[in-house]
């Protein structure tokens, strides 16, 4: 008896499972360093880990799935037209996991928009529409699915739509986020360098993951008769992973670079806004105010060497002590209020802690 060709269905699931497994064990990596390196509040370190425990859940039924069409049931061709339950089940553990990260994302995007809840309540639509398609799938899939042909008349439309609105939901949160992180620029080095980066990481995270459901949605239009569609799903929820603890363990190295761009302004000061606050209501001890205050990592500095004048200012020469204190505190003042005051309606914003998770 001939035996069909499978190297388009199960061939292609198997290359799907081989690739989901290596994109496992990277995340499992990046796993270790978040635990080892990282002190994110118990919330976010769940979330980690319940994601990775959905990944390994994943990839356990994807196994079996493999195992038994191609090694359990070899050489039997009656067994390829049944649908084996790991199959089916799968789908929701990858739904488990990329609802994680998308709702980790979202929760970035309301801290970060602000006043702006529209944007926050269109991207939770969003997310809750694909999950809840993800969900009635696995359902709908587990209790009338018994084959093939059934698969594809009953949940081929359901199918198309999950795979459409995962490609939406990750141009969405990826599209937001470069549009909030670039609007708070301040013009400091420091921090648009650090927001430049936070942007780049944001858009790949959406970028992986999208051109992933692209792919699968792509594929299942073009050719449903092949299960090329279903090897990029099975990548589809270690993308998520990957892409969230990849952002996740990168904001020491964002700070870093941060902290290595200095920014020169006025006359010659070294000072950071929290320092500065305190000191206007004590000119004299403006000069220690550094000392005073300790450095944060939401300190943007406007760092210059304190050499107090430079060859410009050499003929000059000060009386007293006081009088210096006095002259800087001035010009100080004076630059603030510069900053402050451009525009009324503008406010100077600092990257904080919710910028550095936002991605």
């Amino acid at each position: 008896m001939e035996i069909t060709p499978i190297d388009n269905t199960f061939g292609a699931a198997f290359i799907g499972c081989e690739v989901a497994g290596v994109l496992l064990g990277v995340s499992l990596l990046q796993a270790l360093f978040y635990y080892s390196q990282q002190s994110d509040t118990p919330v976010v370190r769940t979330l980690v880990g319940a994601v990775i425990v959905f990944d390994m859940v994943h990839q356990a039924l994807i196994s079996h799935t493999v195992y038994y069409y191609l090694v359990s049931n070899y050489g039997d061709p009656s067994t390829l037209s049944k649908v084996v339950w790991s199959l089916l089940a799968e789908v929701l553990f990858n739904g488990f996991g990329a609802f994680c990260v998308q709702s980790f994302l979202t929760w970035r995007i309301w801290k970060l928009s602000g006043t702006k809840i529209w944007i926050t309540v269109l991207v939770i639509l969003l997310v809750l529409a694909e999950f809840g398609c993800v969900v009635a799938f696995g359902i709908i899939a587990l209790l009338r699915v018994k084959t093939f042909a059934e698969l594809a008349a009953e949940l081929k439309g359901l199918s198309i739509t999950v795979n459409a609105l995962a490609a939406a939901s990750d141009v969405l949160i990826a599209g937001t986020l470069t549009l909030l992180l670039q609007g708070s620029k301040t013009g400091f080095a420091r921090s648009d360098t650090m927001l430049n980066k936070l942007t780049l990481f944001a858009v790949n995270t959406g970028a992986l993951t999208s051109l992933c459901a692209v792919a699968s949605l792509i594929s299942i239009l073009a050719a449903p008769d092949t299960f090329i569609y279903i090897s990029f799903f099975f990548c589809m929820g270690r993308l998520y992973t990957n892409s969230l603890l990849a952002t996740l363990n990168a904001r020491k190295m964002i700070r870093h670079a941060g902290d290595n761009v200095h920014t020169t302004t006025g006359p010659n000061l070294s000072f950071s806004f929290n320092s500065i606050a305190k000191s206007f209501t004590r000119p004299g001890s403006f000069i220690s105010a550094k000392k005073q205050v300790p450095r944060t990592e939401l300190d943007i500095k406007i760092d210059t060497v304190h050499e107090m004048r430079s060859q410009d200012y050499r003929g000059h020469h000060v009386s007293s002590k006081q009088e210096e204190s006095r002259s800087e505190y001035e010009m100080a003042h004076s630059s603030l209020t510069n900053l402050s005051h451009v525009d009324n309606d503008s406010t100077i914003s600092v990257p904080s802690q919710a910028h550095f998770e936002a991605v």
